[in-house]
Formats: structure tokens, C-alpha cells, sequence
């Protein structure tokens, strides 16, 4: 039987890693950023506890090397999307849902943890990793994916 693989779901730092994300996201084999990354040290900084792929958000430089506009991946069978979710307009998941067909959606953008199941597909967005803003508790989110399923947890950041 295959094992599980547990991806970090990060988003919206804003040149901000907190403390608390190295325990969080302990143990992940890979960590996809969301956006509004805020600068390369942040990149550098997760890259200490696990590979880093990251999209640019509204508050990103489009053309930063680092950095790409979405991507998707399939990870043991399911295929995981991420993109910032400003290129809606005001992402929600039915918007994602009908603009992707990826198995698993994840956004970040509104800075609000989230997590949506429709069917066999899951829209995930782990909230704001970075400097507190809108009186919302910063969080980050593990997503698991074994045996064609994938399975999501939010973290918070005390």
C-alpha cells in the first residue's frame, strides 16, 4: 500500500514567517504557498523545513522568478491546484470549483481558513500565515493525500 504524503499549506505571510510555522508544519514533504509571499527570505525560511513552491499574489511581483501565476500537480493520484485566487476577483469555492478541475483547490487571497468539500473535490484555503490582519487568527493548513484521497487540516498559530 502506497504511503501518505503531507503537503504545508501556507498563505498570505506578507514578508512574515512566524515561529510557530516550523512546528506546524513539521514533517511536511513539500510546502505550496498561496501567495502574497512578501519577498525571497520568506521562500528561504520554509525552504529550511521543506521544499517551497509558491504563486504570486496581488501584492507579489508577477514577473519574480521564484514565483508563478498557478500550477498543478498530482500527488499519489490526486491533483492538487494552487493559484492565489485573486484572479477571480473575490475567490469563493464555487468560483474555484467551476474555473479548475483539479481534485484538490487551494487559495489563499481572503486570509479566512477554509475548508470545502464538494463531492470528491476539496477547496482548501489555509488562511493568513503572516502579520495579523482583519482580527482573523493566522493559520496554516497539512493536506494529506493517500490512496487516490485527500484529507486537510487546519492549523492555528497561537
Amino acid at each position: 500500500m502506497p504511503r501518505a504524503v503531507t503537503i504545508g499549506l501556507i498563505s498570505d505571510t506578507h514578508g512574515l514567517v512566524r515561529p510557530q510555522c516550523f512546528a506546524a508544519l513539521e514533517g511536511v514533504e513539500r510546502i505550496f504557498h498561496a501567495g502574497d509571499v512578501g519577498g525571497r527570505d520568506v521562500l528561504a525560511i520554509l525552504s529550511q523545513i521543506a521544499p517551497v513552491t509558491a504563486v504570486y499574489g496581488n501584492t507579489d511581483l508577477p514577473g519574480d522568478p521564484g514565483l508563478v501565476a498557478h500550477f498543478a500537480e498530482t500527488i499519489a493520484g490526486v491533483t492538487v491546484h494552487v493559484s492565489h485566487g485573486h484572479e477571480l476577483g473575490s475567490p469563493t469555492p464555487a468560483r474555484l470549483l467551476q474555473r479548475y478541475d483539479a481534485d484538490v483547490l487551494v487559495y489563499g487571497h481572503t486570509h479566512k481558513a477554509l475548508v470545502h468539500r464538494e463531492g470528491a473535490r476539496l477547496v482548501v484555503n489555509p488562511g493568513a500565515a503572516g502579520p495579523r490582519r482583519f482580527n482573523l487568527q493566522p493559520s496554516v493548513a497539512r493536506l494529506t493525500i493517500g490512496d487516490g484521497h485527500a484529507d486537510v487540516e487546519i492549523v492555528w498559530l497561537g
